[in-house]
Parts: structure tokens; sequence; C-alpha cells
């Protein structure tokens, strides 16, 4: 049998192209650090893409049977009231909405599909250490596992193990930063039954901070802004801002900011937008925030890490089990590049005009014109399917 292809780290987009490979007939080994995916991720929105993708895989009511919740709007909430960004209930979808499922329970659902698959299978508390090569070509993995180390040749491997990927530094393809003003200090609150049925994609803007709140089956997940590098002077003031942010701009959250006694309860996600120059060696492809770091704003970083599989498998398929020309790594780049491009460039934006905001002492709340903007009638059915299909999405051809 061919050498497999050999996806190092088990994120949605390595994932997602092995099932796609693996079903086409493609032998492929996944090799995943952890010895399960059960932690806690930062991306669990599957947008209707993922879904429409899914169905067509035969799949969708398999993994809709999961327990998900699904949000059919993006709203931001300001003193001078609430504005509705994007409305999902007005595509023309069978899944007009967006379904949040804790990521571990999606990576379960995927790698048990993968395993199943004749010729693939799915290995976790493997850590890959190293890469094999030939002359300047990548053909295999050196990994460590609890018995001790071992080599994984491969036809090609596949860099899926996100945005501080030990694959890009082994490969030495950098990123470059993009611009990021602000970091997200995340922590969970339960939900409670009187809380507001239509809670699930929101952002409460203050002066200086907002607060985005994601419903999900394991409470309300939270997430806090700060400058860029301001979290140390966050922990030195403590959790005594933030439970009055809540109590001042979430109110009907504001029965549990209490719960919140310590910053042991708080994770910092270091905001990044950065993207690798090259995602490819000859004989390893990155994908993913391997290849491109997507900051948590709008929540595409699962979306686009799928979509990159897409195109990945729409070049790799036809290839079968015979070796992949360097063209072919550097087609895929090509067509997936100009949309992560133009997504990344909106995030900059985005991040900018905070950073702006805050140095001129003016309030981060979005300009006063949006909400004329989006009471035009069709703006927030377009904005719901850019945000649901981002820009060029690709389509299955195999």
């Amino acid at each position: 049998m061919a050498d497999p292809v050999v996806v190092a780290g088990g994120g949605p987009g390595g994932m997602m192209l092995a099932y796609l490979l693996g079903r086409a007939g493609i032998p492929v080994t996944v090799l995943e650090a952890a010895r399960d995916f059960d932690r806690d991720f930062r991306g669990d929105s599957l947008h209707p893409y993922t879904l429409e993708l899914f169905a067509e895989l035969g799949l969708a009511g398999e993994l809709l049977a999961l327990p998900h919740v699904t949000a059919r709007h993006f709203r931001f909430h300001t003193r001078a009231g609430t504005i509705t960004v994007a409305d999902y209930g007005k595509l023309d979808s069978p899944y007009p909405y967006i379904a949040l499922m804790p990521q571990a329970r999606f990576l379960d659902f995927l790698a048990a599909k993968v395993a199943a698959l004749p010729g693939c299978s799915v290995r976790t508390g493997c850590k890959v250490t190293g890469l094999i090569q030939d002359h300047d070509r990548v053909t295999g993995a050196r990994i460590r596992t609890g018995d001790g180390d071992e080599d994984v040749p491969a036809r090609l491997v596949i860099g899926s193990d996100g945005r501080f990927s030990r694959l890009r530094r082994l490969a030495d393809l950098p990123v470059r930063a993009l611009g990021a003003a602000s970091d997200l200090l995340w922590f969970r609150l339960p939900r409670h039954e009187q809380d507001p049925a239509d809670a699930d994609l929101d952002l409460y803007f203050g002066r200086d901070n907002y607060a985005g709140l994601l419903t999900g089956t394991q409470g309300w997940q939270v997430g806090y802004t700060v400058p860029k590098g301001g979290f140390p002077a966050a922990r030195e003031a403590g959790v005594d801002p933030i439970r009055r942010f809540i109590a001042g701009h979430i109110p009907w959250l504001a029965d549990r900011a209490g719960l919140l006694t310590s910053f042991d309860q708080i994770t910092l996600l270091s905001v990044a937008i950065a993207r690798a120059d090259r995602w490819w060696r000859p004989g390893l492809l990155l994908l993913g925030d391997a290849a491109h770091v997507i900051s948590p704003v709008g929540g595409n970083g699962i979306l686009m890490a799928v979509q990159d599989a897409v195109t990945a498998a729409n070049h790799l398929i036809p290839l079968g089990a015979g070796p992949v020309p360097d063209a072919v790594l550097s087609a895929i780049q090509a067509d997936r590049e100009p949309a992560i491009g133009k997504v990344q460039h909106q995030q900059a934006r985005l991040e900018r005009r905070v950073a702006r905001s805050r140095a001129a002492g003016r309030s981060i709340s979005p300009p006063a014109i949006l909400r004329l903007i989006t009471a035009v009638p069709g703006v927030r059915r377009r904005t719901a399917h850019a945000n649901a299909y981002g820009p060029n999405p690709p389509r299955l051809t195999r």
C-alpha cells in the first residue's frame, strides 16, 4: 500500500480533509498530540456552509443529533440600543442558523467517521517532534508516543495543529502579523431558563471595552476585551471591573456575575490576525489556523478551516494514491488565499478602528450610522450570507 497522507493535528480543517480523502479511498493517518479532544476550545460555530456540506455527505442529521444550540441573529448592544447586524433566519438554506456545538464533540464525531473508513486511522497521544526529509521534500513525520519514538512515512504531511503550529515551525513557514488591538478574557457563566430566548450571538459595548456573549450547551461563554497586552493590568485590577461591566451592560446576567471570583476562572485568548506567506513546502501543506490565524470575532475559524479542507480535497483526490506535485500545493494556496485575505482584512480594519478610538479617548461603540444601514431592507440577510458562507465558498467536486 502507498504511504498515507498524514494529518498532524486533529483540528477541524485537518480532520475534515482526512474524512474527504478517506471516503475517496485515499489512506490517511491522523496524528493528534492530546489523548482526546475533551478540552475547552474557543470556536464552537458551525455555519450554514458547514451544515450544508455535511448534508451533502449524508452526515448532517447525525451531526445535528448531538447537543447544540441554534443562533439566528448577530447583534450589537450599545447605550443607544440594540442593532441587529445579521439575520440568519432570512437565509435561503435548509439550515438558516449557526449551530453552536462544543468543538470537542464536533471533532469526536469527525474522528469516529475517519477511523471507520478503510485504510484510515486516528492516533491520539502522538506528538510530532520532527519532519522526515529526502533532500528538500518532506516524506513523513517523526512522532513521540507513550511507547517511544517512531517514524511515520507519508506521501503528504498536512499541518492542522492550530495557531501555535509546531508543524509550521518545523517547516520554517513563519506567519506575518496583520494587526490586533485587543485580547480576550474568556470565562463561563451558567445559563438559566429565564434568560432571553433570543440571546445567542451578541456583542455588548461599553466605552472602553466590549464583551462577546455566546450561548451553548455548557452555559454562557463570555469574552471580555482588554487592550492588546493588557492582561497583567487586568489581572492586577481583579475581577471587579468585569463584574461591574456585566452589571452595567448585561443586566439580566448580573445575578451570576458574583460567581466570577478569581482570575483562575479566566483564560487569556491573545487575539492574533496573521498569515504565512507560503503555506507549503514540497511534501507538506498547512491548513486552517496553522496557515492563517483568524480573529475570533465573527466566529469564522472553523468555517475557514473547513473550506481549506474542501479546496485541498478538490485538488488532491484526483491524484489518488500518487505523488503530490508542488504545483498542486501551490494551487491550493492560490485558490484559498484571496478569501482568507478578505476576511483578515475586515478583521484588521475593525481592530484598527478600536485602537484609534482607544488612543483618542473615544467610545469603541459602533458608529451611529450602522443602525440606519442595517435597517435598509436586505442588509441583514446579505450580512448573514457573507458570514454564513465567507468569500468565494468552494464546493466539493469529488
